[in-house]
C-alpha cells in the first residue's frame, strides 16, 4: 500500500498527544525524487520526515531534515513501524525489515511497545574541546566521540543537563554541531539531550539513534546492559535500551496525530 499524497504525523516515544518527537510518515513508491522529497521535509518542518518504499518482503525507508538526507533516524523509523501496524500492513506478530542507509533495522510491537533494533556505534574517548563550556554553560567530564560525527559529553548531574544552554551558532562554528550532552538521572539510568545545529536541527525532542552510542557508553561506564533513558527536552520522551553485541535495542510507544491529504 503506498500513497504518494498522503502524509501522517506521529509523536514517537510517548503515548501521549504533543509530547516526544514528531515525525512525518509517507508510505510511497519509488518514483519519487530527492528534491521532492527534501522540499516535503522542509514543509513539514520537523527535525524528520521518513518515507517508506515497500521493497519485496520488507521496506526501504529514507529520512530527511528539513535540511538534509541523514543515514538514521530512531524516532521516524519507529514512528513508521507504529504506522504499517496501525494499517495493518504488518500484523502485530510480524517483524518489520526496513533497509536504511545506515543499516538493515529490525522492528517487532509487543502490546502498545515497538521495539526496534540498531546497530552500536563504537565510542572513543577524546579531550574535551576548548569551547564547550562557553557553547553549553558547563564543564564535562568527559567528552567521546562516535559514528556520523556526534560528539558525547557527560555532565556530573541532571541538573547541568536541565540548565545547558546551548549556543547554536557557536557550536557550529566549534566542531559541536552534533551533540548530545548526558548524565545519570534522578529516576532514570540516564537523561540525555541533542543538538544537531549543523543539520538544521537545533535541539531534537527525541532522538532514537543517540541510543547507538549512549547504550554502549554508559555499558562502559557501569557495565549495565539494560537501561531506562529520558530525553530532557521541552517535549519529553522515555525510552527503554538495551544493549545486545552488536546491537542496540530501542523500546517506545507512538501516537498518530493526524493524516492529511496533500493538494499538490
Amino acid at each position: 500500500m503506498t500513497n504518494n499524497s498522503i502524509v501522517y504525523q506521529v509523536d514517537a516515544f510517548t503515548d501521549q498527544a504533543f509530547r516526544g518527537n514528531p515525525a512525518g510518515v509517507m508510505l510511497v513508491d519509488a518514483t519519487l525524487d530527492e528534491t521532492w522529497m527534501q522540499q516535503m521535509a522542509a514543509e513539514m518542518n520537523l527535525s524528520e520526515t521518513a518515507y517508506v518504499i515497500p521493497k519485496d518482503d520488507a521496506f526501504e525507508i529514507r529520512y530527511f531534515t528539513p535540511k538534509v538526507e541523514i543515514p538514521l533516524c530512531g524516532h521516524a523509523t519507529l514512528a513508521s513501524a507504529h504506522i504499517l501496524y496501525q494499517l495493518g500492513i504488518k500484523k502485530e506478530n510480524e517483524t518489520i525489515l526496513f533497509h536504511a542507509k545506515g543499516g538493515d533495522l529490525l522492528v517487532s510491537k509487543e502490546g502498545d511497545w515497538i521495539s526496534m533494533n540498531f546497530p552500536a556505534y563504537p565510542v572513543t574517548q577524546i579531550e574535551i574541546p576548548l569551547h564547550f563550556k562557553d557553547n553549553l554553560g558547563f564543564q564535562p567530564l568527559e567528552t567521546y566521540s562516535s559514528s556520523y560525527g556526534w560528539i558525547i559529553g557527560i555532565a556530573a548531574s541532571e541538573e547541568e543537563i536541565l540548565s545547558a544552554q546551548p549556543n547554536f551558532e557557536h557550536m557550529k562554528s566549534n566542531g559541536l554541531g552534533h551533540l548530545m550532552i548526558t548524565a545519570p538521572g534522578k529516576n532514570v539510568d540516564y537523561v540525555v539531550r541533542c543538538f544537531a545545529p549543523s543539520a538544521g536541527i537545533n535541539e531534537d525532542p527525541v532522538t532514537g539513534s543517540a541510543q547507538c552510542a549512549l547504550v554502549p557508553l554508559w555499558h562502559l561506564k557501569t557495565g549495565k546492559t539494560t537501561f531506562a533513558a529520558l530525553q530532557l527536552s521541552e517535549r519529553t520522551g522515555e525510552l527503554n535500551v538495551k544493549l545486545i553485541n552488536d546491537r542496540v535495542e530501542i523500546q517506545g510507544k507512538c501516537r498518530t496525530i493526524f493524516k492529511a491529504t496533500l493538494e499538490i
